[in-house]
């Protein structure tokens, strides 16, 4: 706290006569104490009023006492906003016009009328439609997911993540909902924004997999869109809401390979990864060919100037691709920052991808080139040869996780896209086929445990056979040929007791085991046969997340592709517990430093993102694994936070 002379609220040019005394419920707020485990109440509302002070100034408290202070305050926000929705509940019991021919849900009629609606946009200042909406909200967390509702009441989750349950699993029937329902309520605490989305959205596909496929489908034919809209800051967005997904997926490739083709260029200084892949959005759609586009030099306006609010921190260092154009997906947070309103005045958004690649500063490089004409203050590069052509950058891969039970008719298990979420079972055989006709596409399996925690994981690759070879795979003609993806195909360890080496027929997935038995603590060696009949050898080894053997330990600094690949695998993301980050895009980092004697294996080593590794490294932070793959961070004020492995669809 410090004095300042010449400003208002009686600091002039003296400093105030005396500061207020340290609050005694102070103590009540640090980790363990009264106030700190307290329920959202009254009693509790005055004991932070009275702890925060004049002002919120919080004079007296210590750092893990205003931990604590935020943490109930935002409980308090949520069990104000249980409170209004229990007395929206009033008014729709006390409505007297229900809906025609509705019927109850217990004590609450399946319906109001419009004039309510209309009363409520009214007396809390909002749309009619935003005030339908949160009547809803109020309904199905009494009516339909009430434990979701207690959770809100009780401060665990804020309204916007109660919300996204209520979105999630609003196409279910009521049984289906409550299953779902009783699946993710134990985990929803702590979560954020987005990870709370996605197990709502993984919930409600595991429940009904026929209802999220009809939802999406549905979604395709009636609510396709592309919309223009002026953003906050002057500038424009263009965005297709509701598309197809492989034919979505197809086009952000082509985006991102065309922007790694202008970065790999070097004529385009100071132009940052999100950039060149807005420059090669823009020029796709206004038929701008990449060599026109290269020998004009110039980038859109303002394109390469410096950023005023610095570069960007979150960048991949060398270990995973310094300067990488990546498919970055969002990373979903607390909505209503930065993306397009739904129409009803609750914004629903997610933050972009943090920060991929360095930003190099420097300043614009001039106005944009008209269809390939240079500025004439800027010399205009030799167009490349006609003999000679620029190499075609292949395009950036999907990342698709997809249960190989799904695949082999054995099961309807959801799978997951990075920036996709859940993947219903229809869409996973439809995006699976697709991508493994294309020659870019990877495929690895992972076996996993009843948790869905990666025990074995191995890489395809081509058999070795004697006889004669099935015809190779191609592209398909059509609009789905460049839908390159990383595939990770899942399958329980228990599922692989069933499977045989009968033939199946050309068209169909299969799975099959060689007559080599498993090694000792291993797994036997697999041959993977695609639809189109070419076929792959998949050899797991086990993947170190309850114990190690460090059989993929090195004494080196750097570790071995194969135990950077392990350790990418077991985490899949950053192992800071709110961020998500991919692994391959992060850090491969030691718990316990290396020049502090910290091994350089699968139980000392995590994936963190650049930023998380910083912080990590940053004074009174510390991160240990009590068993391989489950990473504890303990901040500087004592609190212990733990993140589990990835639990993988299977």
């Amino acid at each position: 706290m410090w004095w300042q002379p010449g400003t208002e609220r009686g600091t002039g040019d003296e400093p105030a006569a005396s500061l207020p005394d340290r609050d005694p419920r102070l103590p009540g707020f640090a980790e363990g104490g009264d106030w700190d485990a307290s329920l959202p109440s009254a009693a509790l509302a005055a004991a932070l009023e009275s702890a925060s002070g004049p002002g919120w100034r919080c004079h007296g408290a210590e750092h893990d006492e205003l931990l604590g202070l935020v943490r109930q305050w935002q409980a308090l926000e949520s069990w104000a906003a249980a409170g209004k929705l229990g007395v929206l509940r009033a008014l729709i019991r006390e409505d007297d016009e229900p809906l025609q021919g509705g019927g109850c849900h217990g004590d609450l009629p399946d319906g109001w009328s419009k004039s309510l609606t209309h009363e409520v946009a009214l007396g809390l200042a909002m749309p009619p439609q935003s005030a339908e909406k949160l009547m809803w909200t109020a309904w199905d967390l009494h009516a339909r997911l009430p434990e979701t509702g207690r959770l809100l009441e009780a401060g665990v989750i804020t309204l916007p993540k109660a919300r996204a349950v209520q979105e999630a699993l609003a196409p279910l029937s009521d049984a289906d909902a409550a299953r779902a329902e009783a699946v993710i309520a134990p985990h929803l605490p702590g979560k954020t924004f987005g990870q709370t989305e996605k197990l709502a959205a993984q919930a409600a596909v595991t429940a009904d997999p026929g209802s999220a496929a009809r939802r999406r489908e549905e979604a395709e034919r009636n609510r396709a869109r592309v919309a223009l809209r002026r953003d906050p800051s002057g500038a424009a967005s263009l965005a297709g809401y509701d598309l197809p997904t492989d034919e979505t997926l197809a086009a952000y490739a082509n985006v991102c390979s065309r922007a790694a083709e202008y970065q790999d260029s070097g004529v385009f200084p100071g132009v940052r990864a999100d950039q060149f892949r807005a420059m090669a959005y823009l020029d796709l759609m206004n038929a701008i060919t990449a060599a026109a586009r290269i020998a004009s030099g110039q980038p859109p306006a303002g394109f390469g100037a410096p950023n005023e609010y610095g570069p960007d921190t979150d960048t991949s260092d060398s270990d995973a691709g310094r300067g990488e154009l990546a498919q970055d997906g969002p990373t979903q947070d607390e909505p209503g920052q930065n993306g397009p309103s739904n129409g009803a005045g609750e914004g629903r958004d997610g933050e972009g991808p943090d920060g991929e690649g360095p930003d190099s500063g420097g300043p614009a490089g001039g106005e944009p080139g008209g269809g390939g004409s240079p500025a004439p203050t800027r010399p205009k590069p030799a167009p490349p040869a006609p003999e000679t052509p620029a190499p075609q950058q292949p395009p950036r891969p999907a990342d698709l996780i997809i249960p190989l039970t799904t695949l082999l008719g054995l099961a309807e298990r959801p799978g997951e896209g990075y920036g996709l979420g859940p993947l219903d079972p229809a869409l996973c055989r439809s995006l699976a086929s697709t991508a493994a006709s294309s020659p870019h596409t990877t495929m690895c399996v992972t076996i996993t445990d009843p948790d869905g925690f990666a025990t074995g994981h191995g890489c395809a690759r081509p058999a070795r056979r004697s006889g004669p070879q099935p015809p190779g795979r191609h592209d398909p003609p059509g609009p789905h040929a460049a839908l390159p993806a990383r595939l990770n195909l899942t399958i329980p360890a228990a599922a692989l007791t069933g499977l045989t080496s009968q033939p199946v027929p050309l068209g169909r997935w299969s799975f099959a085991p060689t007559p080599v038995p498993a090694p000792p603590g291993g797994y036997r060696t697999w041959h993977l046969t695609l639809p189109d009949g070419s076929t792959l050898q998949v050899t797991p080894e086990p993947v170190p997340v309850f114990d190690c053997d460090h059989a993929r330990e090195t004494h080196a600094y750097q570790p071995s592709d194969t135990l950077r690949h392990l350790v990418q695998v077991r985490d899949h993301q950053c192992t800071f517990p709110t961020c998500s980050r991919q692994a391959r895009e992060s850090d491969f980092e030691h718990a316990t430093p290396y020049h502090l004697g910290g091994r350089t294996c699968a139980c000392n080593a995590g994936a963190r993102s650049r930023a998380c590794h910083q912080v990590k490294q940053s004074p009174g932070w510390t991160v240990t694994q009590p068993r391989p793959g489950w990473h504890q961070w303990e901040t500087p004020s004592g609190r212990t936070y733990t993140q589990d492995p990835k639990r993988y669809p299977a």
